[in-house]
């Protein structure tokens, strides 16, 4: 049997062995190389990294004392804010009122509307303060009243609702300096204190000795002075309504007063004489 010429490497086309040669490294259907994970190990002679996280803070150890007194003027500070809000919410309050009042008054130029008989209108009210002659004694218009602050120190002993001989004599030139510029006014007698914890006092808080001091005073008005009980009424307040922060020793002491506020009506019977004069003197017909 005839066979035909044998194939050998040496009589391939050249270009097969190029074939061959490329797809040995290019196979279709080879899987592609396995990648492997990148090592974590810490090369070796480093230090390992962790973050940094600040420990909880640790009070086995701190003297209770520190913390007492960190707790102490927390508190402190915490009061200092609010008084300083109080005192704010009542600038704001008297501002309030202010602008009412200028806004009622018109534009300038326009009449005042009228008060209502035996009451003073506003602007009245101030022009009459301005007139009030009570050296070192503050006074301010607050809305549609007068306030007249006297010093709870200048006229009581310490911790008490005694009057002081110098504090009797103040409160005679306050009752004929009130009764002379605003004569036969409703007035209000406002005890208020500071809100240090009483020390040895008769009283069990702040609010009990804000009443007794505004009872001594009124006792001492109606029963020493021109004015009558049917002029006066007592409120008292305790160390709710500071002018000024308690966390001071001045800021206290300006705390405790007592407040004379004088009111823009007059009591009945005064009222009736402002309004008929002649016949109040008996010179009618």
């Amino acid at each position: 049997m005839a066979h035909g010429p044998r194939l050998t490497t040496a009589s391939l086309p050249r270009f097969v062995v190029v074939v061959c040669a490329v797809g040995c490294t290019n196979h279709p259907f080879r899987s592609a190389p396995s990648t492997a994970p990148p090592s974590v190990t810490q090369p070796p002679g480093t230090t390992a990294f962790a973050p940094t996280v600040p420990p909880p803070p640790s009070y086995a150890d701190a003297d209770p004392r520190q913390l007492e007194a960190g707790l102490v003027r927390s508190r402190q500070e915490t009061q200092v804010m609010q008084d300083e809000i109080a005192a704010l919410r009542e600038q704001l309050a008297s501002t309030s009122a202010q602008l009412a009042q200028t806004r009622a008054a018109g534009p300038p130029g326009t009449a005042m509307p009228s008060a209502p008989p035996g009451t003073m209108a506003p602007a009245a009210m101030q022009a009459a303060l301005a007139g009030v002659s009570l050296p070192g004694i503050e006074k301010r218009l607050d809305g549609g009243v007068a306030r007249i602050e006297v010093s709870a120190d200048r006229l009581f002993e310490p911790g008490t609702a005694n009057l002081l001989p110098a504090g009797s004599a103040l409160l005679t030139q306050v009752a004929d300096e009130v009764e002379r510029v605003y004569p036969g006014h409703f007035l209000g007698i406002e005890g208020h204190t500071d809100t240090e914890p009483l020390k040895h006092a008769a009283w069990g808080s702040q609010h009990q000795l804000s009443v007794a001091r505004a009872t001594a005073v009124f006792d001492f008005l109606t029963s020493r002075t021109s004015l009558r009980q049917g002029q006066l009424f007592l409120v008292a307040h305790g160390p709710n309504h500071p002018v000024v922060s308690n966390a001071t020793a001045a800021g206290r002491a300006r705390n405790r007063r007592i407040e004379i506020v004088v009111y823009p009506e007059r009591a009945a019977d005064d009222a009736a004489s402002a309004a008929h004069p002649a016949a109040a003197a008996g010179g009618g017909g």
